[in-house]
């Protein structure tokens, strides 16, 4: 069964561990990923890490605690839990300015960050970010989230063919869900505790959106089955010095199901 690639490890002061892919020298690039069972930095952004490393930039693609192959702790999995551990990840590379690439949960983190450590990050660019309505609603909405819990809960994604189903929820044109991505989610999930879904808690965090100060630079597919489009409109009436590109025939993974437009564009927002 395909996996993902083994790279660097680094223990952080709390004594949790994460493993991370980083390529490139220059100004540093933090990717975090989203949340689905079996996610990792890698399999969420392999088409996109090697373009800005190639762009003269410090690509760093981590495994959020519980995902890829970091530390999976028997814990309570929230949104300040993955901020300590994508701060303490950058301590110990010694980044001191980076700009922060989110998608999902990712992008929740991302904006988090940005909020509590302004003088750390520089620009934001999110994909889909969470964090913009309460968990129960994302629930009642979107048949992606209703089907991604109840699929990991029942332990049903450890066969291929139900990880295979559920990724094409992600994706507007499901021919993109090729067996390596399907492989290298299930090799993940096989070790994921469910307290990883279950114990998620993400704030609303659009009351504090006003505060965010760097440039930011937004995706949203117009059929996300994860994060309902409206967050746009969120994140355009609440922030500052922000753009959003808005895709057509295009779900939750932009940066996958579209990733020349958006390693372009992402490229071009750095060096503006």
């Amino acid at each position: 069964m395909s996996r993902i690639p083994e790279s660097d490890y680094v223990q952080l002061s709390d004594g949790l561990t994460l493993h991370y892919q980083e390529a490139g020298i220059g100004n540093a690039v933090l990717f975090i990923h989203g949340s689905g069972p079996g996610a990792s930095g890698y399999s969420n952004f392999k088409g996109n890490y090697p373009v800005f490393a190639d762009a003269g930039y410090r690509a760093i693609v981590p495994d959020l605690p519980g995902y890829g192959l970091s530390d999976k702790p028997d814990t309570e999995y929230h949104l300040d839990f993955f901020v300590d551990a994508m701060l303490g990840l950058l301590s110990k590379l010694s980044v001191t300015n980076v700009t922060l690439v989110g998608n999902s949960l990712g992008g929740a983190i991302a904006i988090k960050m940005a909020l509590d450590h302004p003088e750390l990050v520089e620009r934001l660019i999110l994909m889909a970010p969470g964090g913009l309505m309460p968990k129960e609603q994302y629930y009642l909405q979107m048949e992606g989230i209703q089907k991604m819990g109840a699929a990991f809960a029942a332990g049903e994604l450890v066969e291929p063919a139900n990880m295979k189903r559920l990724l094409s929820l992600q994706l507007f044109d499901e021919s993109q869900i090729t067996d390596d991505i399907v492989n290298e989610r299930v090799a993940i999930v096989l070790d994921q505790p469910t307290c990883v879904l279950s114990t998620m808690q993400v704030p609303v965090l659009t009351d504090r959106l006003s505060e965010l100060q760097c440039p930011i630079l937004g995706f949203w597919g117009m059929n996300d089955k994860f994060c309902p489009v409206s967050g746009v409109q969120t994140m355009m009436e609440h922030c500052s010095n922000i753009r959003f590109n808005m895709l057509s025939e295009c779900g939750h993974w932009v940066m996958v199901e579209h990733a020349r437009l958006f390693n372009r564009e992402c490229i071009l927002f750095l060096k503006d």
